[in-house]
């Protein structure tokens, strides 16, 4: 089964946070952000991955699960 939209949209934002530091946050701006980004922002908060519905800060499960994220990410981007 692939990725929806939707959830390569929350992949993509997750993939933001710095996975070695739990002091570094982001925040999605509903001005000026794409709306499809707002909307992942809201669905990460919702599963109670990040502090707040705009971002703000990973919780400790959104940590772990960044950090999985970063591990394909860097398995995906190398060279074969």
């Amino acid at each position: 089964m692939p990725f929806s939209p939707e959830q390569l949209n929350e992949l993509n934002l997750l993939a933001l946070f710095h996975s070695s530091s739990s002091q570094e946050g982001i925040k999605v701006h509903k001005h000026s952000a794409d709306p499809a980004t707002v909307a992942a922002a809201e669905r990460l908060y919702q599963r109670g991955l990040v502090t707040q519905p705009d971002g703000g800060y990973l919780t400790s499960q959104g940590s772990e699960i960044t950090e999985q994220v970063h591990k394909i990410l860097s398995v995906l981007s190398s060279t074969a």
